[in-house]
């Protein structure tokens, strides 16, 4: 691999890195106009194994915005990123996945932890592996695929 190819890899490594960063930013922010912007137009996601549905970008922030609101808290910490670049002609090509595992602690809302002193400790929490297809556009990477493979939940209940 030439440095060039090299240095062109490491950035686009990085690229995809924030992209995956961006997205559980989004995601726990509720920030919707800021998770379509991280798919193409044909994007997809598919959250069926966590009990949610498959469909465009479009219909998934609508879905996500209703079911989120669920919880008070929530934090997405998407860690062990394997990214894997498509090759060409031994450069970077245009398209990447990303398989990451992770942990997402929740505190669901209810009259406690809605008043200003209210626990915060998290009450739910999930744990899985995302499955990311990327490809890069003109303006930048943008995701074309999440899929969702909860692994295990856990939802505590009674006395924090």
């Amino acid at each position: 691999m030439t440095q060039r190819a090299e240095h062109s890899t490491v950035m686009d490594r990085l690229a995809l890195d924030d992209l995956i960063t961006g997205y559980a930013i989004a995601v726990d922010d509720g920030d919707w106009p800021g998770y379509l912007a991280l798919f193409t137009p044909d994007g997809r996601a598919d959250y069926r194994s966590a009990g949610g549905i498959e469909g465009g970008t479009e219909e998934i922030a609508t879905w996500l915005a209703d079911m989120l609101r669920q919880f008070a808290i929530r934090q997405h910490l998407i860690v062990n990123r394997r990214i894997t670049l498509a090759r060409r002609d031994g450069a970077p090509g245009d398209t990447a996945t990303v398989q990451a595992d992770y942990l997402n602690p929740m505190r669901l809302a209810g009259p406690a932890t809605d008043a200003e002193d209210g626990p915060t400790s998290p009450n739910y929490t999930c744990a899985g592996r995302y499955e990311f297809t990327a490809r890069r556009t003109a303006d930048g990477w943008r995701l074309t695929g999440v899929v969702v493979h909860e692994k295990w939940r856990q939802v505590r209940s009674g006395g924090d």
